[in-house]
């Protein structure tokens, strides 16, 4: 008995003594301007609307639990078709600037946005991405490891007269992209699943939104899904690396700004969930 008690005793000085506490100086790179410019159109709605909002961020630590907001900048967008100049500005002081007008964006027009901050000008171009609609959208009854998980079955019809490439929302930070390499002009359907993590409790409402997107927007938020992870914050959540994307710096290009400005299409779909084990 005296040595089952002494054993364990010993076993437990040792560890304790040879514990050691590493410090570990992570570099602080200075913040860069983080520039969130992703509009939707939404064209089957009647009547159109749009979201059409530039969020101003600094880039923060990867263990910094804040993002800082951008509230000082000066924020227009430029029809290169026509010239005309939509001004964005910055009211309830969020980093969120929306524009002082009524603004639609147009088909087969690029525009150009503007953003002046600490004296350097960041300019970037898009035009408006096409889309399709959903042909339904259904709750199914499969499920995955857990047995604790929600199916979404969504069907749509893709454009076989381009490549598509789209972007899926599932609400609670679950994106999807899709490309249309293997179904182009196909009746296209898959499904999606709510895991036990995105707490969705039934019965419950979530609404789906599928936006067009370019190609290279394809690649640049696939990127950043696997960085910031699903669920993980959304695109200012700090991640590992910095991820580049359509934006320059045309004052300072070695103070280059992170993130996109991209005008999509998009359609949403509501769907009511029920319990389905009741």
């Amino acid at each position: 008995m005296k040595k089952a008690i002494i054993i364990p005793i010993l076993i437990l000085f040792i560890l304790t003594n040879c514990e050691k506490v590493v410090d570990v100086d992570l570099p602080n790179a200075a913040p860069k301007l983080v520039i969130d410019a992703s509009f939707e159109v939404l064209f089957n709605e009647v009547p159109i609307i749009a979201n059409t909002i530039v969020k101003l961020r600094l880039s923060a630590d990867y263990f910094n639990e804040t993002i800082p907001t951008v509230t000082n900048a000066t924020v227009f967008i430029t029809n290169l078709a026509n010239g005309t100049v939509i001004n964005f500005s910055d009211a309830n002081l969020d980093g969120d600037y929306e524009p002082t007008t009524s603004f639609i964006p147009e088909d087969n027009s690029e525009y150009e946005l503007t953003v002046v901050y600490n004296g350097e000008t960041y300019k970037g171009n898009a035009s408006k991405i096409k889309s399709t609609t959903f042909t339904n959208v259904l709750q199914g009854d499969d499920t995955l490891f857990s047995g604790d998980e929600i199916e979404l079955e969504l069907f749509f019809t893709d454009d076989g007269n381009k490549d598509d490439y789209y972007l899926f929302d599932f609400t609670k930070n679950n994106f999807f992209t899709l490309e249309d390499r293997f179904f182009n002009g196909s009746n296209y359907n898959f499904s999606f699943f709510y895991r036990e993590e995105d707490k969705i409790e039934l019965p419950s409402n979530v609404t789906i939104k599928m936006s067009g997107i370019t190609k290279e927007y394809f690649t640049y938020f696939r990127l950043l899904i696997s960085q910031s992870g699903q669920g993980g914050g959304g695109p200012f959540q700090p991640v590992p690396s910095s991820l580049l994307g359509n934006i320059v710096n045309t004052t300072n290009d070695e103070n280059f700004p992170l993130g996109y400005f991209h005008i999509a299409e998009a359609d949403t779909f509501s769907l009511d969930l029920i319990d389905k084990t009741k």
